[in-house]
């Protein structure tokens, strides 16, 4: 009879569930919210578009790097594995630490609370039903990631399709009620109200500082790697899951902020705090505003079930090397799931929204993110040097530009960290010293794996 304590991940994920963890993992509230961030800091319509367009190539070169980097390394954990074996288990455990501690609960507390919020107004609900309903939907989906990869991914697809639906429709309205593209830039600026740069000097810092919120909101492709053993072929599957679903999110974050923009104008853009809701208001009146305010409901509380399900297997590789309470290293017998790690992470995103804390952890959450964004991309050339060396046939995907793709890649990274430290220096030092008390933490549980 097999130890239940020898359980390990089935591998039961296709391309289509793959490509919509990558999709899903992708859009949450961000594209729906943060448009109008952007048209501040660029002040045009062609300004505001080419930053989201230079967002989607950064992206891309994101996806082209995890896709090579889950076909060498198919593993569980995604980029904590990647980074134990090529710099050491140091910045690995960092990167579980800031995780379980800020990055994924964090994202999962704030998401909860916008999936509430929304929630509530459809519902009529008054404000004091906010944190119920979100701490409900943490305890529910932690639930049903417990019971398999396979129902959370289920769960995850359908959400993710309504998510789409939702934009389809902001795009349909557009297309319909809008004139035609060729004309839509001319009329769009024509309205505007905004100052604009001028020359190069002030066009580069325009859109340096619009690509922050662009950034965080074409992040999350990562998150598909972490499950990589759960994934049948991975080697294969997973570079076309991480391609495809980026390619599909480039699409309708476009096609989204077209819509903004020819329903809007770029001051219009500037001024809401809903542009989803506005545009959808403006193109079909009270229902369009309901429509996608159940569109936004849908898509936020998909990625919070994208959180919970890929995050814990991180603290269970964390676990499994040592790194952490033994028990979070288990899997269930039947259901092949980390469930105390799944538990532990519910834990600490329900204490952080009773807390109502997660607002300033999140503010170095992208600070922290593009840290070991650049460090996960740095492992790539590690790899490639050990394969070559090793002798081994190097078959497969690749990721295309090598090594100007991951250097482009790392200097994203950099101006992001930079950019959040210049921009906040307070928010900068909680966050490093956050991670640098991980670094104690660590001594402690490599001492006690080190054997006697």
């Amino acid at each position: 009879m097999s130890d239940p304590n020898d359980a390990t991940y089935a591998p039961r994920l296709g391309l289509f569930s793959g490509t919509m963890l990558v999709v899903g993992g992708i859009i949450g509230a961000g594209i729906f919210l943060n448009p109008s961030a952007v048209a501040i800091r660029t002040g045009s319509a062609a300004l505001t578009l080419a930053t989201w367009g230079l967002g989607a190539a950064i992206a891309l070169l994101g996806a082209f790097i995890f896709a090579e980097l889950g076909r060498r390394r198919p593993r569980v954990g995604g980029g904590y594995a990647y980074l134990r074996e090529a710099f050491g288990p140091l910045p690995a455990f960092m990167y579980g630490w800031a995780l379980l501690l800020a990055i994924a609960t964090g994202a999962i507390a704030a998401v909860a609370v916008t999936f509430a919020t929304y929630t509530a107004r459809l519902a009529g609900l008054p404000p004091d039903f906010v944190k119920p309903l979100a701490i409900g939907g943490v305890v529910f989906l932690s639930g049903v990631n417990m019971l398999g990869v396979v129902p959370g991914a289920a769960f995850q697809n359908v959400f993710t399709l309504l998510k789409l639906a939702a934009l389809s429709a902001l795009l349909a309205a557009a297309l319909f009620a809008a004139p035609a593209i060729t004309h839509a830039l001319a009329s769009i600026d024509a309205g505007a109200r905004l100052p604009t740069p001028t020359g190069v000097r002030d066009t580069v810092l325009s859109v340096s500082a619009a690509l922050v919120p662009v950034l965080f909101s074409f992040g999350g492709w990562q998150q598909t790697n972490f499950v990589a053993g759960e994934i049948r072929d991975p080697a294969r599957t997973l570079p076309r899951a991480l391609v495809l679903g980026v390619l599909i999110v480039v699409v309708v974050y476009l096609g989204a902020n077209l819509a903004y923009l020819r329903a809007l104008g770029i001051g219009g853009l500037a001024r809401s705090t809903a542009p989803a809701a506005d545009t959808m208001a403006v193109l079909a009146g009270g229902t369009g505003r309901t429509l996608i305010a159940a569109g936004i409901a849908a898509s936020t509380f998909g990625f919070l079930n994208l959180v919970i399900l890929v995050s814990p297997r991180v603290y269970q590789a964390m676990a499994r090397d040592g790194l952490f309470f033994a028990g979070f290293a288990r899997l269930h017998p039947r259901y092949r799931t980390p469930v105390n790690a799944i538990t532990l992470q519910g834990m600490v995103a329900v204490a952080l929204i009773l807390m109502g804390t997660y607002g300033q952890l999140l503010d170095w959450v992208v600070f922290a993110d593009w840290i070991f964004f650049s460090g996960t991309a740095l492992t790539l050339v590690v790899f490639r040097r050990r394969d070559a060396k090793s002798g081994e046939p190097d078959s497969g995907y690749r990721a295309p530009f090598y090594p100007l793709s991951v250097a482009l890649f790392v200097l994203a990274g950099a101006y992001v960290v930079f950019g959040s430290i210049a921009s906040n220096p307070g928010n900068a030092m909680n966050g490093a010293l956050l991670l640098l008390a991980g670094v104690p933490v660590f001594l402690f549980w490599s001492r006690r794996a080190r054997p006697a």
